[in-house]
């Protein structure tokens, strides 16, 4: 064994003595950067990533939050701030979901939960109930406002009045309230959004008015439309000025409809002004009134009739008491008998009347003025309508004005109704609509045209000659080539090869083009 593990160690020796330093290095480098490697990617993957389930808490919320993360043995990780936890992102959702259900993050508000966290055996103080009904109130409108939108965070006080048996319901003290809400970055209420905020307050307490509920955030007091606030004043403003422009059109829709019927389509234009009014009233009426309207009498339903009558003798006295000599004084002297009769009576009679008792909303939308000019196309061959159209087109038109003012409250005649309509002839199709805005006519904008268009042409037959004429000009003044005179070798005069061949080479050094031209020659006449 041993002798084998040393022949192991001698080959690796001399395996490992073949490698040069610069190598042995380079393997040492290699190892060492993946060992690293294999460390670094170790670390990360067995690392915990956490993620954060919970933000935007109080101190009351993050300590009951750790609480029930330490009771269930899941790590967690606290902000410097100690608003924020964290927790192992496998983990996340189910711990969100668990401490949802149990309710545990109460936005540093309470519920009407205390009641039944904190139930005592023994009971309650009446002060000590009402502190935390008061505390429970607040902290249930608080959440209820965190559900709104836009809103990140709110804080409620309400004061609730002290109940006394001796006041009438009418009588009671009213509750009040103080809300301070802060918005989500970027968030702006809207009208809508204010209102809302009032009424879940109003209807969370019990007694509240909305005059008594005072809602605020950083920069401002918010109001609502019952207080005037002015998004809802301004938005009231244009339902109203879009619910009158609706009504115009339809008028001048129905009325351009019907009268197309008679002068034709496209030869009716209308223009309709309005009036409405948008009040709305609310009133109470309590009438009496009688049964019998003739009589100014009711329904008789009991009558009662008492007579009495009374006849008897009786004494009267006579002379004065306490005269005579044997007379008592302040006694009557002398005495007498008379008869005597009375009697009496009286009649009761009960009447029932009708009573009528009637709340009536006045719809709003009633029409207190209106207007309508209409302009029509008189027929082929006529500048104007006759007197028969026009009147009946009129007639119509202020049928339609008496209609639409019958619930105004104002008693418009005739005459009245007949100033609040006109009827004009206009040219639709003629000298109006030849017309351009600058009041020139159309066949002189084409006149204009097609005297520009001649300018044009002639102006640029002109430039075509013109240019024609330079460039002929151009053509003249160029000289004509002059031919191409080619050297000549007198053949004749030599007598042998070798002068030819010194003759050319000659005329190649001292006239290459000539040679040039020469070779040309030759080579032209034996293709011939």
């Amino acid at each position: 064994m041993n002798e084998r593990f040393a022949q192991y160690r001698e080959k690796v020796t001399l395996y490992w003595n073949r490698f040069s330093g610069k190598q042995k290095i380079l393997f040492f480098s290699t190892l060492f950067i993946i060992l690293i490697i294999i460390v670094v990617l170790t670390m990360q993957l067995s690392k915990t990533e956490y993620e954060v389930a919970f933000q935007d808490l109080d101190s009351t919320d993050s300590a009951g939050v750790m609480n029930y993360l330490d009771t269930a043995g899941v790590s967690y990780r606290l902000s410097q701030d100690g608003k924020s936890i964290s927790v192992p992102s496998t983990e996340a959702a189910r711990v969100k979901v668990d401490i949802g259900s149990q309710g545990i993050v109460q936005g540093g508000s309470i519920g009407y939960k205390v009641f039944n966290e904190n139930s005592s055996m023994i009971g309650t103080t009446d002060s000590e109930f009402n502190v935390k009904y008061n505390n429970a109130l607040n902290g249930e409108v608080e959440q209820l406002m965190r559900r709104m939108q836009g809103i990140k965070d709110a804080k409620v006080l309400i004061n609730l009045p002290k109940e006394t048996v001796f006041a009438s319901q009418a009588d009671q003290e009213q509750a009040s309230a103080s809300v301070v809400l802060s918005f989500n970055p970027g968030f702006r209420p809207s009208q809508d959004n204010i209102d809302g905020y009032f009424n879940l307050v109003k209807t969370a307490v019990p007694n509240l008015p909305i005059d008594n509920i005072t809602i605020a955030n950083n920069e401002v007091e918010l109001m609502p439309t019952a207080k005037g606030g002015q998004a809802g004043v301004s938005s009231q403003v244009e339902e109203n000025l879009a619910l009158q422009k609706k009504f115009e059109e339809d008028v001048k829709k129905d009325v351009k409809q019907f009268l197309s019927t008679l002068t034709g389509p496209d030869k009716v234009d209308v223009l309709v002004f309005s009036k409405l009014n948008f009040d709305k009233e609310n009133r109470k009426e309590n009438l009496v009134t009688p049964v019998d309207t003739e009589n100014m009498k009711g329904i008789e339903i009991s009558s009662q009739i008492i007579s009495n009558s009374y006849s008897g003798k009786g004494n009267t006295t006579g002379g004065v008491a306490g005269t005579g000599s044997q007379d008592v004084a302040g006694y009557p002297s002398q005495a007498g008998t008379d008869t005597s009769t009375s009697e009496e009576s009286s009649e009761t009679r009960n009447y029932e009347v009708n009573r009528i008792t009637k709340d009536v909303i006045a719809s709003p939308f009633t029409v207190k003025d209106l207007t309508i000019n209409v302009a029509v196309e008189p027929p082929t061959g006529q500048n104007t309508l006759d007197a028969a159209t026009s009147a009946a087109i009129q007639n119509i038109l202020v049928n339609i004005v008496r209609a639409s003012l019958a619930d105004s409250g104002a008693t418009y005649t005739d005459a009245d109704l007949t100033k609040k309509v006109s009827v004009y002839s206009q040219q639709f199709g003629g000298t109006a609509a030849n017309t351009t805005p600058g009041g020139l006519a159309t066949w002189m904008l084409w006149a204009i045209g097609a005297a520009a268009l001649l300018v044009g042409a002639g102006g640029g037959y002109l430039i075509y000659r013109s240019r024609k004429k330079t460039v002929e000009e151009e053509d003249e003044d160029i000289p004509l080539q002059v031919p191409t005179e080619f050297p000549s070798i007198n053949l004749e005069s030599v007598t042998n090869d070798s002068q030819v061949r010194k003759q050319l080479e000659s005329l190649a050094k001292k006239k290459p083009d000539e040679f040039v031209n020469l070779l040309r020659t030759w080579l032209a006449d034996e293709q011939r």
